[in-house]
């Protein structure tokens, strides 16, 4: 049975055959990370929950309303230009996930926002925050509602629990789904034995219940799926996008490009894409795999609406990725942390960039069968180039920013070749915003405002590819 919650106060119990309605009053009401009462077998629940017994009354809640204002309607995947189009964002609640929402719900589409809460409860688990406050799910979601007068359904419950999903799949009726509700950190996954399970099974398992559930409840309905960069590796030969046209004693096939996965993490998401590969070529089911590459950036048109609005930005040695850890590092006068040689060179994109690809994806959706893959980025520096653009960005504002090399926790290429293909979104219309000094300065400043929430204990790495099963420090209470 699931609860849903809404912000115009009323409260739906849904079960699989009637919903009924319920006075509720939102603002009175605090929330804890509930998740299915029929879940206790998922992972989720055996890795972060066993510290307490959970309660035999816990549930699933989901927020809800009717949007009180719209822009024009956005054309649906069958052709229905009478109505917006309804995309559920799984894992809304995360950096992607919650930015991708706002920008969809203000471009007029109807959406609906999936999420177990499990991030919040990795910060927790591990000592970790953000550098920027982060707002409660139901706080955002009100403010949105109250700057807009926009609304988007909240469902929360793990995606491995497929009853959850099933209901959630009948309840909300997606045209499209956006999936970034997966564990995405590659160190998250090397800590140890229970956290690389959990990835794997989190991702694998969540992808193929979403599969399963457009199968049986929305055949038409458009997958389009986070994938990652880092599922290629560092070949060396050019990165296609997607596939390969190969030449083998004397023959010719196209293929899907080799991946040399470098993580548990990303193992799951090259599992990922088998599946989804698979079942469109078994079930027509439509798919988009995005395989994007390293995200930064904090502000997009929507989160800088409000403060409680605004985005997440990891700079510790798990979460945070290597441009977001530099800025705060300058800020702090700490020196920038580069591994190894700093050579690694990976595809990089602004958030604005990502909400923006998501929403070409599904304004030009797959063909039922189709597995398209785009790869998901607009430039690619080494870490050595990054570190640069920051000590000179930093300089400019005063910062006397230094570099220091410490040993590489990852296994991996430290000098390589790398020139990855990314044609397939500029043909659709992407109008990239590259890195640029205004952009670093932003990033800079967002960094020395909130100075004060550094926690310079989180800036190392943590976390050891040799050494997996030597657990990092876990906070208890």
């Amino acid at each position: 049975m699931a609860q849903l919650l809404s912000s115009s106060c009323s409260l739906t119990i849904s079960s699989r055959n009637k919903p009924c309605l319920k006075h509720f009053d939102l603002a009175s009401t605090s929330f804890s990370m509930s998740v299915s009462s029929k879940s206790s077998k998922s992972p989720f629940r055996r890795l972060f929950l066993n510290e307490q017994k959970p309660r035999k009354s816990s549930v699933v809640v989901h927020a809800s309303a009717v949007s009180t204002s719209r822009e024009a309607p956005v054309q649906t995947s069958s052709g229905d230009s009478l109505k917006p189009q309804r995309v559920m964002v799984i894992g809304g609640d995360g950096y992607c996930g919650w930015a991708t929402a706002l920008h969809l719900s203000n471009k007029g589409y109807e959406v609906a926002i999936v999420d177990s809460l499990v991030r919040r409860l990795f910060d927790h688990q591990l000592g970790l925050d953000s550098l920027t406050p982060i707002s409660s799910i139901q706080n955002r979601l009100q403010r949105w509602k109250s700057l807009t007068g926009k609304s988007i359904e909240l469902y929360i419950g793990d995606i491995c629990d497929f009853e959850f999903l099933s209901e959630t799949f009948q309840s909300f009726e997606p045209d499209a789904v956006v999936h970034f509700g997966e564990q995405r950190s590659a160190p998250y996954s090397m800590i140890d034995r229970p956290r690389a399970v959990y990835t794997q099974q989190n991702n694998v398992i969540g992808t193929l219940n979403v599969l399963f559930a457009i199968k049986e409840f929305r055949e038409q309905c458009h997958l389009v799926k986070l994938g990652t960069m880092g599922e290629y590796g560092t070949p060396n030969i050019d990165i296609e996008e997607g596939y390969i046209t190969i030449t083998h004693n004397g023959r010719t096939d196209t293929l899907p490009y080799p991946k040399q996965a470098s993580s548990f993490y990303h193992l799951s998401k090259v599992h990922d894409s088998h599946n989804i590969a698979f079942t469109c070529k078994a079930w027509g089911i439509r798919a988009t795999d995005l395989n994007q590459g390293v995200v930064y950036g904090v502000r997009t048109d929507e989160t800088a609406m409000h403060e409680e609005l605004v985005n997440r930005l990891d700079y510790d040695g798990i979460f945070g990725t290597a441009l977001n850890r530099f800025c705060v590092q300058a800020a702090v006068g700490h020196p920038l942390t580069v591994y190894g040689k700093g050579g690694q060179t990976r595809g990089y994109l602004d958030i604005r960039d990502t909400v923006q690809c998501v929403e070409l994806a599904i304004a030009n959706p797959a063909k039922p069968g189709e597995f398209r893959v785009f790869n998901q980025f607009t430039e690619h520096f080494s870490v050595n180039q990054l570190a640069s653009l920051v000590t000179n960005a930093g300089e400019k504002l005063g910062l006397n920013v230094k570099t220091i090399s410490v040993p590489n926790p990852r296994v991996e290429a430290e000098e390589h070749y790398y020139n990855p293909k990314h044609t397939k979104l500029v043909e659709l219309g992407l109008k990239p915003h590259l890195l640029s000094d205004s952009l670093l300065d932003s990033l800079l400043n967002f960094a020395i405002q909130y100075k004060d929430r550094i926690d310079t204990k989180q800036i190392m790495p943590s976390v050891s590819w040799r050494k997996v099963g030597v657990k990092t420090k876990t906070v208890t209470t």
